[in-house]
């Protein structure tokens, strides 16, 4: 389930990438990325977000393949795109004794753009760092260590950004405080792909989510969408009496019992509601044919709950 869109801003098309000691790290990806959007790729470890990110960025050569991005092979147009892309990896690499400022300057400079203090300043000061601006990086904290890396990135006014883990590492208020100027980046019209461990993230921010692994990407799509076609309901009934077998009266329900017959458990829905309404529906029928129950706990599937399950049926599908 993987969603086509017409004009991206960065077109990947059967994206290989096999090392030498046989490892495959990339599987034939196909990826569009809408301009202005922010999009998610999640992943377990090794599944081949980064490497994904090392080919776009020319830091990693692909196997086969082809990746456009604004319209122009980056093969053959490799200074020109490269110059409109920032990257954040995951790693954190400067001079740890250099200034923050100095830095941020020499990042500029390193794409060919031309000195100009006050884009340096519009940085620094939108992530919260003009006043770090003359300490020398060593002393700042890991946050801001962070905060200095997406710095170095935005130098060069790029229209598409990568952020690798842009918060490994970073306490929750900080985490919070850096979606807050992700989606800042996003109302100035940057395209931004992100990589994260952190399900929420996806949740908080992006437009659209791609779930990758084992170097396969097994979906894309929006967010809500993938909500309404994959979310479920799970209901547990916790049963006054254990039971043996389910009645006739349940038969239409998607229920199973569970523990030793002590749970009457459901699972089903579609997104839409659906399942809310089934677990009303079957509390009543258990009332009616004189099954009781001592207490019921109900939610809706999360994001990460669809992701878990993706993953797990993919790795079921290449198994077998």
């Amino acid at each position: 389930m993987v969603t086509q869109i017409t004009d991206p801003i960065l077109d990947i098309r059967g994206l290989l990438k096999t090392y030498a000691n046989g490892p495959t790290a990339l599987a034939g990806v196909d990826l569009q990325i809408r301009k202005g959007e922010i999009f998610a790729l999640l992943g377990p470890n090794g599944a081949g977000k980064t490497t994904l990110i090392g080919a776009v960025c020319g830091l990693v050569n692909p196997s086969g393949g082809t990746i456009e991005a604004f319209g122009l092979d980056i093969r053959k147009h490799w200074r020109e795109v490269r110059q409109r892309i920032g990257l954040v990896p995951q790693e954190l690499s400067f001079d740890m004794f250099d200034k923050v400022i100095r830095q941020v300057r020499y990042s500029r400079g390193m794409f060919g753009c031309a000195p100009d203090e006050g884009k340096i300043e519009e940085v620094l000061k939108a992530l919260s760092l003009w006043d770090k601006r003359d300490e020398p990086i060593r002393k700042l904290s890991g946050g801001m260590k962070r905060r200095v890396m997406i710095a170095k990135a935005l130098s060069h006014e790029p229209d598409l950004l990568f952020l690798d883990e842009p918060t490994a590492g970073v306490d929750v208020e900080l985490r919070r405080d850096m979606w807050k100027q992700i989606g800042a980046l996003r109302e100035r019209g940057t395209t931004i792909i992100l990589t994260t461990h952190y399900i929420e993230e996806a949740e908080e921010m992006a437009d659209r989510v791609g779930v990758i692994n084992k170097g396969q990407i097994l979906l894309t799509d929006d967010k809500t969408a993938i909500m309404a076609k994959l979310g479920r309901t799970e209901a547990v009934f916790e049963l006054a009496e254990p039971m043996t077998e389910l009645p006739a009266a349940l038969a239409t329900y998607p229920v199973a019992l569970e523990d030793a017959g002590r749970k009457l458990v459901y699972r089903g829905g579609d997104g839409t509601g659906k399942g809310k309404r089934e677990v009303a529906e079957l509390a009543q029928d258990l009332t009616r044919n004189g099954i009781g129950y001592t207490g019921l706990d109900a939610h809706e599937s999360s994001l990460e709950d669809i992701f878990v399950g993706l993953v797990k049926q993919g790795e079921k599908e290449m198994a077998a």
